[in-house]
Parts: structure tokens; sequence; C-alpha cells
């Protein structure tokens, strides 16, 4: 699981995704960028980010062989996850999960950034908060359905780009951090069925 460009492994958001899963018996390998090991803030070329990708996923393999691998991550970390499996399918892995896709930068809305999906050949999970502004649903909802049944859209009503929701909501983030993970686990299990 790949951070987002702005926060590290480190991040509340990465650690409680990774122990909720943890609960429901699926464990994360969550790994960082080299500019962020180096305490940048301008993020990695796109090569670097997908040959990081592609290490992290291969150390995964090695300490877990035999079980069903995942790739995927928060934001930058995803896109740059399924970049790398269009490129090059990752190794052994059955499907991407990508917590906020960034689809277009704020206030930009784009498709450009999806391209690159068609050529994706596994089971992709898109995780969305209905008020991402690195996402317009009314862009991302066309190019899911696009993709077929290779790709799944779970919207989580009210989250923003950092899956937070309004007070007003009557939800609270943890509400949401639930939901995320109550549709993120079963969708895993499905896949290595």
């Amino acid at each position: 699981m790949a951070h987002g460009a702005g926060a590290g492994i480190t991040h509340p958001f990465l650690e409680t995704v990774a122990a909720a899963l943890f609960d429901r018996k699926i464990a994360t390998l969550r790994y960082q960028f080299p500019y962020m090991e180096k305490g940048s803030k301008r993020p990695d070329t796109p090569a670097i980010a997908q040959a990081t990708v592609r290490a992290a996923v291969a150390e995964a393999g090695r300490r877990v062989p035999g079980l069903p691998l995942f790739a995927g991550g928060k934001s930058f970390g995803g896109r740059m996850t399924s970049q790398a499996q269009a490129a090059e399918p990752l190794s052994k892995v059955a499907g991407l999960a990508f917590f906020g896709f960034p689809l277009h930068a704020a206030k930009e809305p784009s498709n450009a950034r999806a391209a690159h999906l068609s050529q994706i050949e596994i089971p992709m999970l898109f995780l969305q908060g209905t008020h991402d502004a690195l996402a317009d649903l009314t862009l991302l909802r066309p190019i899911v359905q696009s993709l077929g049944p290779k790709a799944t859209l779970v919207q989580i009503e009210g989250g923003d780009h950092s899956f937070h929701v309004p007070v007003r909501s009557g939800k609270t983030d943890a509400d949401t951090m639930s939901q995320l993970v109550d549709a993120a686990a079963p969708w895993f299990k499905s896949i290595t069925r």
C-alpha cells in the first residue's frame, strides 16, 4: 500500500486502513517512495515511483510466498501503481485497489490520467469520496463503466479526497474508514476465490 503525494507510511489514514484490514485477516505492506525517504516534498518521477512499486510488490511476494497479492494505495501511490501495472504487469498481483484515485488536479476536471487504465487486465477497485476534488465522479463513473466487469467503484457519500465527511452528514471519519474497509475486504477475498 503506497502513500499519497503529501504523506508517508505513518500517516494516520494508512495506519488506520492497515490496522482495520489486519483485523479482517488481510496483511498490508506499507512502503515509501524515495522522495519521502529523503524528506522532499516533490514526488519522484513516474519512472522512479513505478520502479519503487515493483520493488515493493517483489518484497511482498518474497515475505509471503503463496498468498494472493494486491497492489495500490492512496491517491498518488495508487496512480503510480496503476501506471506500473499498465506498463508491465506486476508479478503475481491479483488486483489493484485505489483509495482515492487522483483523476485530475483540483478544479481542473480531466480524464487524461485515466487513459492507461484500459491497458490493465486485472480487477480494480476504486474507493472514492463523492466530494473528492481530485476525481469528478461525472468523469470517473463512465471511465469505470467502460472498463467493464474488471472495475468496481465504491462511492463514499460525502467523503472528500481524504475521506473526511462534513459533521452535518451525521457520520464520523471513523464511520467512513469502516465503510472503506468493509468494502475493500470482501472485494479482496472475492478475487482470491
